[in-house]
This record gives structure tokens, C-alpha cells and sequence, in this order.
């Protein structure tokens, strides 16, 4: 693990106020003054102005493709299977970043990291995520153009969005890419529901730099350490 990543999960600040403390010759591991870069291994001891650093619990985060027909919940009365399902043997308590519908798939975060939780989410850091979404009947290009100057709905105007058309299915429908930068519930599904479309499929692709593709419906994978790394410097941790 990174030493600034090590850091600042002990709670000593964030991983650019840990960066600075490095590079200010405040941090040793075992009793070598740290660099920019150094690694910590299981039963290194570090140390701040000379007192010890323990580690704190392992923050996790898991990208995983939750398929449709799975609910975004701990628990369901139904009797749905849930998205906690998918994780019985991980020992971490993981709680999921945002949410995607009953019959929505794709990309879904898992994590522990109640920081990154909550700026992945916050409409003030503005993270874009990208859907895969297929329209019944024919999408014009104005109604495009509509897409993605901004939809008013129930809840107010959208804000501008990214709109390309993918192609038409062989049935007659359209399969378009859309960005969008809010998280309001059920969104894509609201816009489309506006300009008198249905949405037959809805796939998140994307998550600021995190992708879903390689991975299959149900399964997951752990983030890797320039993933976590990227993440952190888009939202400022």
C-alpha cells in the first residue's frame, strides 16, 4: 500500500496532507525517513514526528456489475435477491454508492469509504456517469437535441447532458449513449418518459475514470491501487 494511502486512512488527513508530510521529511518507516512513493508492507512501523502510526481498517471499494431484477437495498420484503447478496463473504461492511434500479444494470460502486461515498455522490463534484440506453421507437435528432440541452421534469430543468445515437435495433428502436453529471432518481428514465419514450434498457457504463466493461453481470472485481488513486485525485481526498 502507498504510505500517503496508508496515511490517510489511519485518519492523519487527507492523501494531499499526507503527500506534503512526506515530503517534508516528517514521516519515517521503520526508522528510514520516508519518500514520495514509498510502499508499507504488513509489520512496517511507521511514524509521525517520531510517534507511531497505526493503521486503520482496509477501505475497500469494489466495482461490480449489478445485473437487472437486483435491488439496491440490505434487505427487501419481497424477497428479492439484493445487491449485499453478492458480497456474504467479503468481511468488510460495504454499503453501495448511489443506486441503480430494479431493472436497471451495470455499473454499481461498493465501498466502506464513507468519503469517497459521499463526493462520488455530492452534486457539487459533479461526477459524470454514462448510460447505455435503448428507447422505443425512433429518437429524432431535435429530441436528441432536447436530451441534451436539458429536460424539464417534476423536480426542475435537467442540466445540459451528452448525447449520442448508438443505432437502431432491428425491432425499430434507439440505443443512445447519454452523460450525465446529476444523480437524480430514476433521471434518464424521467427524460425519456418526458419526450414520450419508454426506456426498454438502461446500462450504466461508466463512473468518472471506472468502467464496467470485462466484467459480467454479478460479478465484481477490487478496485486496483491507479484506480483508487485517480478517484481520489478527481474528487480532491
Amino acid at each position: 500500500m502507498r504510505l500517503q494511502k496508508y496515511l490517510a486512512d489511519a485518519g492523519v488527513g487527507s492523501r494531499r496532507a499526507c503527500e506534503a508530510l512526506i515530503q517534508d521529511g516528517r514521516v519515517r518507516v521503520n526508522g528510514v525517513t520516508a519518500t514520495i512513493g514509498a510502499n508499507v508492507e504488513t509489520g512496517d512501523v511507521v511514524e509521525l514526528d517520531g510517534a507511531r502510526i497505526a493503521g486503520a481498517q482496509r477501505r475497500v471499494t469494489i466495482l461490480f456489475y449489478k445485473p437487472r431484477g437486483v435491488v439496491c437495498t440490505a434487505d427487501d420484503p419481497e424477497g428479492r435477491r439484493t445487491v449485499q447478496d453478492f458480497f456474504r463473504d467479503v468481511p468488510e461492511r460495504l454499503y453501495h454508492v448511489g443506486r441503480l434500479d430494479l431493472n436497471s444494470e451495470g455499473l454499481l460502486l461498493m465501498t466502506n469509504d464513507g468519503a469517497l461515498a459521499h463526493r462520488m455522490t455530492h452534486p457539487r463534484f459533479g461526477v459524470e456517469k454514462t448510460y447505455y440506453a435503448v428507447l422505443d421507437g425512433v429518437v429524432t435528432d431535435e429530441e436528441i437535441g432536447r436530451l441534451a440541452g436539458g429536460v424539464l421534469l417534476e423536480d426542475g430543468m435537467t442540466a445540459p447532458a451528452r448525447v449520442e445515437r448508438v443505432r437502431m435495433t432491428q425491432r425499430g428502436d434507439t440505443a443512445l449513449r447519454i452523460t450525465i453529471h446529476e444523480g437524480r432518481n430514476r433521471q434518464i428514465r424521467r427524460m425519456a418518459e418526458a419526450l414520450g419514450h419508454r426506456t426498454l434498457r438502461l446500462k450504466r457504463e461508466r463512473i468518472g475514470p471506472l468502467s464496467v466493461e470485462g466484467l459480467a453481470p454479478g460479478k465484481w472485481r477490487y478496485l486496483t491501487e491507479r484506480e483508487l488513486e485517480r478517484l481520489y485525485e478527481m474528487l480532491g481526498l
